[in-house]
């Protein structure tokens, strides 16, 4: 090769890495730093682009639409901003959010949206530096239609596991009336005006018992390998437990499932909760879309729309029993369950199923509705319809008298658990159970 050959060729090589260089200077400019027009928008509010980051996307938090709140047709909550408390069951490092407009009978416009970690738990106040603001398709404002829900895009934002996260809504315009889930048993917070990306918990004078519009948190998640989602009733909502605790059974669930991860066959999994106080597996309420949907008609959307389910958690029946006016036939509800199972197993999702409890003392207590939830705990022991059992009647009834829960584990109502009560519940379920192959056929 001739010198003025060899200068040609080294002239070449540096050509193409000047063009490489370039070309990765601006990948990295695009997706790895910071929209300046969104932070400059935004004030102090970070806006990072979608997460460079690996990992799985999974139910931090989640919860189902309920019904229309009473009181808020037809402005909604124009003109305020509604901060959500919710409490993580797995940690990550980026997140998105899911609004629900189900019962509204008119768009809902959203003009402003933020997420951030509270600074201590029970708060309105967010941790420094953890503030970020929201986009839906890459705009700050999103419209709902009525009916419909919205997932936000991505944010990166280091969301920690068995935190408090505030999620925070504007909209200036009427839009009710309101979808929530009145159960909540946590404290939220509203504020007058657009104090979407207030740090501090001045202006969130009122409290609320609701999550409004908010029904899921998902993580792209560093130490879940998959979500558990639990479908169930009053039981699963924990009705009765402690306002701002975490003590529902999903909660202690979640606990024990972190502790055991990756130890004998125990999966890495975060939980989820779908309960829905009165929940029954048949029958739903008034209306359209119809108040406290049953279990077959929410299944698709509270099960299998969550994000990279692995297995289900089925704790429904009781209502069935005790809601209607006549003894209902033990095969009625069997079969409803049988039901959820097949769709579970269409999407090769394995599924654990609950006794039902005992619920003497109860004003709907009658012989007759005893004998049915005996007739099918005896089918769910059998095998019959869920691939494992978890036995909470069991676990919690009065071993002197097994019509009733045991005093200890009883809330009072002789139906819903304590929270002793519900820690029982958690703890005897067997974490292996959600692992494992599903049958060919039940």
């Amino acid at each position: 090769m001739t010198k003025r050959h060899g200068y040609a060729l080294l002239a070449a090589i540096l050509a193409v890495v000047v063009v490489l260089s370039a070309a990765i200077y601006i990948g990295v400019g695009a997706h790895g730093g910071t929209d300046t027009k969104a932070a400059v928008a935004g004030g102090n509010t970070s806006h990072d682009a979608a997460p460079a980051s690996t990992g799985t996307w999974v139910g931090a938090w989640s919860t189902s639409p309920v019904g229309a709140e009473p009181g808020t047709e037809p402005d909604g909550l124009a003109g305020r901003s509604v901060r959500n408390v919710v409490h993580t069951a797995a940690g990550g490092t980026s997140a998105r959010i899911t609004l629900s407009n189900l019962y509204g009978q008119q768009p809902l416009v959203v003009t402003h949206a933020t997420i951030a970690v509270a600074a201590t738990a029970n708060s309105a106040a967010a941790a420094a530096d953890t503030m970020r603001r929201l986009t839906f398709g890459g705009a700050t404002s999103v419209e709902i239609p009525a009916g419909r829900q919205v997932t936000s895009d991505a944010v990166r934002v280091r969301i920690p596991h068995d935190v408090d996260v505030l999620v925070t809504t504007y909209s200036p315009t009427p839009s009710g009336p309101v979808t929530y889930h009145p159960h909540a048993r946590q404290i939220s917070y509203v504020a007058d005006g657009d104090r979407t990306e207030d740090l501090s918990a001045g202006s969130y004078t009122e409290q609320s018992p609701y999550w409004r519009y908010l029904t899921a948190l998902d993580v792209l998640s560093d130490e879940a390998a998959g979500t558990v989602v639990v479908l169930g009733d009053s039981l699963t909502d924990g009705i009765t437990s402690t306002v701002g605790a975490n003590s529902r059974w999903t909660d202690v669930l979640s606990e024990r499932l972190r502790a055991a991860a990756g130890s004998a066959d125990t999966p890495r999994y975060s939980v989820v909760n779908q309960g829905i106080s009165g929940n029954q597996v048949l029958a739903a309420g008034l209306g359209r879309p119809a108040d406290n949907p049953s279990a077959l008609s929410r299944f698709g959307r509270d099960v299998l729309d969550r994000p990279n389910v692995k297995a289900v958690v089925i704790d429904l029946g009781v209502n069935d029993i005790l809601r209607n006016p006549n003894q209902v036939d033990p095969a009625t509800v069997t079969d409803g369950l049988r039901t959820l199972v097949r769709q579970a197993h269409a999407r090769g999702l394995r599924v654990v199923g609950a006794t039902l409890m005992p619920f003497q003392g109860h004003r709907g207590y009658t012989d007759a509705r005893e004998a049915v939830r005996q007739a099918v705990n005896a089918e769910i022991r059998a095998g019959k319809v869920y691939d494992a059992v978890v036995d909470f009647d069991a676990a919690l009834r009065d071993p002197y008298d097994q019509r009733r829960l045991r005093t200890d584990y009883d809330s009072g109502d002789h139906l819903h658990p304590s929270d002793k009560g519900f820690r029982r519940m958690a703890e005897v379920f067997d974490l292996k159970a959600l692992k494992g192959a599903i049958p060919a056929e039940l």
